[in-house]
């Protein structure tokens, strides 16, 4: 019989439905329910494309005697993270605080007031590589609540107490200088490998928000050491196996072989990270018209149009990284039988959607093509990877290939992978991440005259507004299947989407998405920040946890912190608003605190201010009318100039779409743009070329 998690609109929540384990969300009847009958609280934190947290669910979880004891001893309580991101956050900082390191899945066991008392991440069924059995852990858990209940009470109040008091303040530090940016880029080069132009360390995450600095530095300072490592960090990622070199698209993170070798990926493909690294890789052919750039940004839009759009136009969280493993070919039998798909062995594997060996490439290409792409993609006879399979990534070194040939392998692969059982899907709609799809896309598909992504980003944008919004214009976290979820959005939410809304009004000429931002905005003044410039991660009517979470710093994405600091600048230049910009200016004193030291970590508060230093610069483009072609010239010029932050206004003559439109006239009855920062302007101008110089250095 499914147990509570049967109503969740959560995907990972639903995949536990079935268990044994009596679930409950998160909610306060669950620790109502703890407190009656005087048990703890088991919470588990997890996410629909997290590969361990599979594999606990099928260990423990799915164990009837454990889930017994479970039932029996403690209210179990079933959180997504993606959905509770401000609860997944206190409970992990409680985490790494107690164990020194985090993950996924979770595992937390807490008073029925919300106070965590012991921690820990996968627990595996039998003692393993010096981790105890799951059991194991509940039975002491258990013994130590009812036996040493005051010393449990104890430990969980100092935690509680400690966390408390972690509250952040910017201080006095003032906004971010010259000398804080260049100690930053400094602080980056002492961490790059310029062998591998990846950053040291054997788990390779991409540093989306550290490039888009490194961008904008090079921009605004004419930094080559800037450029050159951006280039660095873009290529190694793109050539690798990071890079998803059939369909497009970058999975989560690789890892670098204890014994050497090809980088190994986790292949869970995330929305976020794919918006990220599509805008910077467009941002990337802006500044040096990399053939390479071009390729990857178009390459991943497509991927996140193809593989992650739902049905209502918003964009999927996540691929999964395990999917049915195949049977070579010699070995299937005539029919599929026995409940699998022909070709699969019912077996789901981390990888097997996106592997290769040498006898499946002849068995798709033929041997002549086949042993091309072998060379080509670097697949071996004795594998990459596992159990014989290759990895796909491209050469190291210096060779020449013939380029039709190449594309011809690519679709013929990607036609052939389209016959495996793909990975399962989180339909589950994100807010903060459908805002970062929406600029990465509305930015690709105006640099590259592609109206197909940014129609792609004006879809998901009208979903976000015609289902995330409420009436006071508060973000709805989540929705699926065209339900609005109930959890409230956080910062981030309201940070990211906002950006995403300025973008798509550069890009359209349309200002209400400029209102649209405002309102948001607005909310992030009145609801997430403080007196002095910090800002919380929740509203301040939002659900009270045992500590209002509050992070700067860049994780997987931008940090809510830089991310509306970024997206209040860009309001403020925008429409002349003093109190975003004020307030822009003292949430990036955070910045000049942290960028010279943990420079990797502020990434995205770094290229903000490149933008506050720049200006930013505000641009307006004004036309007879919208089809005017000399107009629309100009706005592309202004679209893909690289100053840092730059806002871009169009619309003709009299238009008050937008207020940089304001007081524009056409100049001898033709198209003119207006260049203005830092309260000067430059005389307008009708020539796109003058206009590229005074939005390049």
């Amino acid at each position: 019989m499914p147990n509570r998690l049967a109503q969740a609109t959560s995907p990972y929540l639903l995949q536990h439905a079935d268990n044994p384990v009596d679930w409950w969300p998160w909610e306060a009847d669950a620790f109502e329910e703890a407190r009656r009958r005087d048990v703890p609280v088991f919470l588990s934190v997890g996410y629909s494309a997290c590969h361990w947290c599979h594999v606990m669910a099928h260990e423990s979880f799915e164990d009837d005697h454990v889930a017994a004891y479970m039932n029996e001893h403690f209210v179990s309580v079933k959180v997504d993270r993606e959905e509770r991101p401000d609860v997944d956050a206190v409970y992990m900082e409680a985490v790494q605080a107690a164990t020194g390191q985090g993950g996924w899945p979770m595992s937390v066991f807490m008073t029925p007031d919300g106070e965590p008392f012991y921690f820990g991440t996968y627990f595996p069924p039998d003692s393993r590589h010096g981790m105890p059995p799951f059991r194991q852990v509940l039975e002491g858990v258990h013994n130590a609540w009812t036996s040493r209940r005051d010393e449990v009470g104890e430990v969980a109040g100092k935690i509680t107490r400690d966390l408390a008091e972690r509250e952040l303040s910017t201080g006095d530090a003032g906004a971010p200088t010259e000398e804080t940016q260049a100690l930053a880029l400094l602080q980056l080069t002492r961490d790059v490998d310029p062998a591998s132009g990846w950053f040291k360390g054997d788990t390779k995450f991409p540093p989306s928000m550290v490039i888009e600095f490194l961008l904008r530095h090079h921009a605004r300072a004419g930094s080559v050491a800037a450029l050159e490592m951006a280039e660095g960090l873009c290529g190694a990622m793109a050539r690798s196996s990071l890079y998803d070199q059939v369909g497009g698209g970058f999975h989560r993170y690789v890892l670098m072989p204890r014994a050497g070798g090809s980088l190994v990926p986790h292949f869970e493909k995330m929305l976020y990270d794919n918006a990220l690294l599509c805008r910077v890789f467009a941002h990337l052919w802006r500044a040096t018209g990399s053939d390479l750039a071009r390729r990857v940004a178009l390459e991943t839009a497509d991927f996140m149009v193809r593989e992650l759009r739902t049905a209502e136009g918003g964009f999927a969280s996540a691929l999964d990284a395990d999917s049915e493993e195949e049977v070579p070919r010699e070995a299937r039998p005539d029919k599929g039988g026995g409940g699998r798909r022909e070709g699969g062995t019912g077996r789901h594997v981390e990888g097997a959607y996106y592997v290769w060996t040498p006898a499946q490439l002849t068995e798709v290409l033929g041997a002549e093509d086949a042993e091309l792409a072998a060379q080509y993609f670097g697949v071996t006879e004795e594998g990459t990877f596992e159990h014989g399979a290759s990895v796909l990534q491209l050469p190291q070194q210096e060779g020449v290939f013939d380029a039709a040939r190449i594309a011809s392998v690519r679709e013929r692969l990607l036609a052939a992978r389209d016959g495996r059982s793909a990975p399962g899907r989180d339909d589950k709609v994100v807010a903060a991440w459908n805002g970062l799809a929406i600029a990465a896309l509305a930015e690709t598909g105006a640099y590259f005259e592609r109206p197909d992504l940014v129609e792609a980003a004006v879809a998901a944008a009208d979903l976000l507004v015609r289902l995330h919004l409420d009436e006071q214009v508060r973000l709805s976290r989540t929705s699926k299947d065209g339900r609005a979820g109930a959890n409230a959005g956080v910062l981030e939410d309201y940070a990211d989407v906002a950006e995403g809304f300025l973008a798509l009004a550069s890009v359209t000429g349309e200002g209400v998405w400029l209102d649209f931002a405002g309102f948001l905005l607005d909310h992030v003044l009145t609801r997430f920040m403080d007196g002095s410039g910090s800002l919380y991660d929740t509203a301040a009517d939002a659900e009270r946890l045992i500590r209002r979470p509050q992070d700067p710093t860049d994780n997987a994405t931008p940090s809510g912190w830089s991310a509306a600091a970024n997206a209040l600048l860009s309001y403020a230049a925008h429409t002349g608003s003093e109190p975003h910009r004020t307030a822009a200016e003292q949430a990036l004193g955070v910045v000049k605190a942290l960028g010279p030291r943990v420079p990797r970590f502020v990434g995205w508060g770094l290229a903000a201010a490149e933008a506050l230093l720049d200006g930013p610069r505000e641009v307006a483009v004004v036309g007879p009318d919208a089809a005017d072609g000399a107009a629309r010239g100009l706005h592309r010029t202004a679209l893909l100039g690289t100053a840092p932050g730059a806002v871009v206004a169009f619309g003709v003559e009299g238009s008050d779409e937008f207020p940089l439109l304001a007081g524009r006239p056409l100049v001898g009855g033709a198209a003119a743009a207006y260049v203005c920062r830092n309260f000067t302007c430059d005389a307008p101008t009708t020539d796109p070329e003058r206009l590229r110089a005074a939005l390049n250095g």
